[in-house]
């Protein structure tokens, strides 16, 4: 596993709750009270975080590598 980390938010604002990133990702998200929230803040550099961003139909997740965000991926 590599030692890069990235940083992972969810906006609860625009969270719907649909609970694909907890099925594409469950060892990083979770669903709580109807809508999903990282495990933890800080990653390990995974694809699977950011096909999770990319596949959240409210765009709620942002993944954080340093300051620049590199998900969701523009289309």
């Amino acid at each position: 596993m590599s030692d890069v980390t990235w940083t992972v938010r969810v906006d609860a604002g625009l969270c719907m709750g649909s609970g694909i990133c907890a099925g594409t990702a469950p060892e990083v998200f979770a669903l709580e009270d109807e809508r999903a929230r990282p495990r933890e803040e800080r990653v390990a550099a995974q694809e699977r975080v950011l096909e999770a961003a990319d596949m959240c139909p409210a765009q709620a997740i942002t993944v954080h590598d340093g300051t620049a965000v590199i998900g969701p991926r523009p289309d």
